[in-house]
């Protein structure tokens, strides 16, 4: 199998994140998976219609939730300014999505509008407050699923990378937890997006960045690491996160992954191992077992995303940008692609911002 190019990698990352998010608009927040085999049989294959009266009622199989939604304003914000332009961002969020929401979550774009977005609403139209001091704590996985948009278009450049999707993500969420573990997140899938292996040297080739100062993560002096008797410890600069954890995670879960004596089987129980809510703790290791665990299967990873339920619908994304940077776009099952509201549109968007990489690199 030849290795995809660099526009096939970007295009693959990006319809994997919004087919990830609509193979979940119908089966999405089934916390009892008893009700999930009843209402949608006891697999999951292909896009399907959300029930009535569940989250989503009233669109149809193929269609974005809110989450593809904000993934799609944030392409196009990025392809027609040609890179992260906050100002451009925020204005669209003031005047696409805003007059379209009123606070409550069953409202909106998608049929369903986050907590961090509703938080920064009220903030933003209720109380008048600036863009910058809207954020909230909310520790879902929301904004990686826009910013994963950024990381991509970045994955040539980790430390602007590292830099916007943090300053994105802060717009919406301000918890220092929440935001390492976005950036980490987009860190990863830049590295894939640039054909690196997601494996057990993943978070080492991180570290390496961290130590040369590209990556706002505080860490050990480089002495200490490599045995020699610790000096004075670099003082954390304005901006660090607090250590480069969130970065480690991925290969300890690739070298579990790859593992014949730790099994997770069938994989999709993956949801019950990390934990199936919607918390960045429970979602960006799910995504990486899947995404390890089925490497060079799209297919497979998004439907053990999608049928392990709870917060399916961010699984599914964050594992299928994965996996799409991975194989790229030819290797996504043609029926994902034609069946996904828009597709058409999102892949000469893919395509103009790999354009743009490669004129800057």
């Amino acid at each position: 199998m030849s290795v995809p190019s660099l526009e096939q990698r970007v295009s693959g990352a990006l319809l994997g994140a919004f087919i990830g998010d609509a193979l979940a608009l119908g089966p999405h927040w089934y916390y009892d998976l008893d009700a999930l085999r009843t209402d949608y049989g006891p697999w999951v294959t292909d896009y399907t219609d959300p029930k009535p009266g569940r989250y989503h009622a009233g669109m149809t199989a193929g269609q974005s939730s809110q989450a593809g939604w904000l993934l799609a304003l944030t392409l196009r914000s990025l392809v027609e300014r040609r890179g992260y332009d906050e100002i451009d961002f925020c204005r669209r969020i003031d005047e696409e999505l805003f007059p379209l929401i009123d606070g409550t979550p069953l409202c909106g774009p998608g049929g369903y509008t986050s907590q961090s977005i509703r938080e920064a609403w009220r903030l933003r139209t209720q109380q008048g407050k600036p863009w910058g001091q809207v954020g909230g704590y909310a520790d879902n996985t929301e904004a990686a699923e826009r910013s994963l948009a950024i990381a991509i278009r970045y994955a040539l450049s980790p430390g602007d990378l590292a830099r916007h999707v943090g300053t994105n993500t802060a717009l919406t969420q301000i918890d220092p937890t929440v935001a390492a573990m976005t950036v980490a997140y987009g860190l990863v899938l830049g590295q894939l997006v640039q054909g690196r292996p997601l494996d057990t040297e993943l978070s080492g080739k991180l570290l390496d960045l961290v130590r040369s100062g590209e990556l706002p993560f505080h860490t050990v002096t480089a002495d200490q690491e490599a045995g020699v008797p610790p000096g004075p410890e670099a003082a954390r600069q304005p901006g660090q996160f607090a250590s480069p954890d969130a970065l480690l995670t991925v290969s300890n879960i690739a070298r579990a992954a790859a593992d014949p004596e730790i099994r997770i089987d069938p994989a999709w129980k993956v949801s019950l191992v990390y934990g199936m809510p919607c918390a960045v703790y429970h979602q960006f290791p799910a995504a990486y077992y899947l995404a390890a665990h089925f490497q060079g299967n799209f297919e497979s990873t998004v439907l053990n995303a999608v049928n392990g339920g709870g917060q399916n619908q961010a699984r599914a994304m964050l594992a299928g940008a994965l996996a799409g940077a991975i194989v790229g776009i030819d290797g996504i099952p043609q029926r994902f692609i034609t069946g996904l509201e828009g597709s058409e549109g999102y892949l000469a968007l893919g395509h103009d911002m790999a354009r743009h990489m490669q004129a800057e690199s």
